[in-house]
């Protein structure tokens, strides 16, 4: 039999990360396969051949887009000419759906089966998309099973495989080993505050999370607070922030480490966004802070489908930690949250419970469930 022609598709890192766990998946289904497209270190480690550095494609934000949008243009034309030319027997796209869909749908046009591997926010906003989606792919793989109904409701062939987070995060968090890895005291309470990786996120949300920090620490003066800064450009940021209070603030700041810091923590103030995966799958009280500009969010609010913003919620289909949003989003609401949470000891074991059976539906063998979808697929093409 000829060896198979794999092309994926990503754009990002996560997507990169995915990408290399799929491939691992799909040579043991097809030993001799060549895997090629547009991949990061993570893909090329794993014996993926990179058309284009993936980093031409990892463009955040609509001015930086537009800046770069002739080589983004020429980037996919020249994907396009490569797999239509030289045909692969299946191409995924990885996340990044502004580029990939457009190339998934050309694919298919020319008969050349498609996947989309992670949906798009769809089923919260602009579910319009969903018939931009149909007409691009043979299959999307969801990572959360709320996505896919959306898909089975409007008929679009689609596999939920599970996220891979849950099968990297331990089903149980050793709390007392990650205190002691940062150096923190074991004995008392913990608060770890993430308001998010982006410079804009911690503008917008960090003094609104540190004045909530400093009504706790009025209140629990014990309580070791900590933030964890994804770069050194974040963390001077923090402490630009942290240095403007009027009231010095006991604050320990780490680089990077931020599922360490959620480990450590008793409670989670958090941005919402993936971070709330992962402080559910660390099985950790959490409260959700978010404030955008006040004309963003009466747009975003109208368009908005879904009653929840956080992961958890969406995932229990009902509301497990509380989302403080625009106006709601005080230190004082933030800060009762949080120290209710820390407090309540009940609450405490009844959100771990929740959250374990919630880890569990989603830790179903990612790589394994998004390769056996692709091979099958690919079978029935054949």
């Amino acid at each position: 039999m000829q060896a198979r022609t794999i092309a994926i598709i990503a754009g990002e890192a996560s997507g990169d990360i995915l990408g290399a766990g799929l491939i691992r998946s799909l040579r043991r289904r097809f030993p001799g396969a060549r895997f090629v497209g547009i991949g990061g270190d993570e893909m090329i480690a794993e014996g993926f051949h990179s058309l284009v550095p993936m980093e031409r494609l990892s463009v955040m934000g609509l001015v930086e887009v537009l800046g770069r949008i002739r080589e983004l243009v020429s980037i996919r034309r020249r994907l396009l000419d490569y797999l239509l030319t030289t045909p692969p027997d299946v191409v995924i796209g990885i996340d990044s759906p502004d580029f990939t869909l457009a190339v998934e749908r050309r694919c298919r046009e020319a008969g050349i089966p498609s996947v989309h591997y992670v949906s798009p926010s769809v089923w919260a906003w602009r579910q319009k998309r969903i018939f931009k989606i149909a007409k691009s792919v043979d299959l999307m793989l969801t990572l959360f099973p709320f996505e896919a109904r959306f898909y089975e409701e409007h008929n679009v062939p689609v596999a939920c495989v599970g996220h891979p987070l849950a099968d990297r995060i331990e089903l149980e968090t050793d709390t007392r080993g990650a205190r002691l890895d940062l150096g923190l005291r074991v004995d008392t309470p913990v608060l770890a505050i993430l308001p998010g990786s982006r410079g804009g996120e911690v503008e917008r949300l960090g003094t609104l999370f540190l004045e909530a920090a400093r009504w706790l620490q009025e209140r629990q003066p014990n309580l070791q607070l900590v933030i964890p800064c994804v770069n050194r450009d974040r963390e001077k940021q923090v402490q630009a922030l942290v240095e403007s209070l009027e009231v010095s603030l006991p604050l320990t700041l780490v680089r990077g480490r931020s599922r360490e810091v959620m480990a450590a923590s008793d409670v989670v103030l958090l941005a919402s966004g993936t971070a709330t995966l992962e402080a559910m799958l660390l099985k950790k009280p959490m409260v959700v802070g978010y404030r955008l500009s006040d004309f963003s969010y009466k747009i975003l609010s109208r368009l908005i489908k879904v009653p929840w913003v956080a992961l958890p919620n969406l995932l229990a289909r009902k509301e497990l930690v509380p989302e403080l949003l625009q106006d709601a989003a005080t230190p004082e609401g933030l800060g009762s949250a949080v120290l209710e949470r820390l407090q309540n000891a009940s609450e405490r074991e009844r959100l771990h419970t929740e959250f374990l059976a919630l880890h569990q539906m989603l830790r179903q063998g990612a790589d394994e469930r998004a390769a056996t979808a692709v091979a099958d697929l690919i079978g029935a093409r054949s």
